[in-house]
């Protein structure tokens, strides 16, 4: 009697890792004296995903996320001065997942919404520590629906794409 083998999980987490993480605080030490209150955030959030080997089914999936910190112009202010920024915090995070047996139709649905999904929490703290150990509140990001972020990309490229008329 020969023992069955076990299943492979459709997806599965190789590793994950902080690709690249940047902090800058261009207007140091001055901006410690004039914050008074909390600054405003912009996010600004990506996901890319690169195939590691053309043959198999490996991929480097990135969750990229930036948030520049700015404070308003003070009042009375010349109405083109521009925000002074506070900080800017810079993340890459990455994991490299395995999909097993999983159609190509399907796969992309589970790289740019599953594999993000499991990243976030980890650069969601990394981001938060960066920001609470340059001096700041911590920018704690909200919850991300990446299935209406990839929902909106698929949308996007359907509008980019030429109409090819009847000839």
């Amino acid at each position: 009697m020969s023992e069955a083998t076990p299943a492979l999980p459709p997806l599965v987490l190789n590793i994950q890792y902080t690709k690249d993480l940047s902090f800058e605080v261009p207007n140091a030490p001055a901006i410690y004296t004039v914050l008074r209150s909390a600054p405003q955030v912009n996010i600004n959030l990506d996901v890319q995903v690169r195939r590691i080997e053309p043959d198999q089914t490996v991929f480097e999936v990135t969750l990229a996320a930036r948030a520049e910190a700015t404070l308003p112009p003070a009042e009375g202010a010349k109405p083109d001065e521009k925000p002074m920024v506070v900080f800017i915090a810079d993340i890459a995070y990455a994991g490299i997942f395995t999909l097993n047996g999983i159609p190509e139709n399907q796969q992309e649905p589970i790289l740019v919404i599953e594999c993000p999904r499991l990243l976030f929490p980890f650069a969601r703290n990394i981001l938060a520590d960066v920001t609470r150990d340059g001096g700041f509140p911590p920018v704690m990001l909200g919850p991300i629906d990446f299935v209406g972020l990839w929902q909106a990309r698929v949308a996007q490229m359907a509008q980019e794409m030429p109409t090819v008329a009847n000839a």
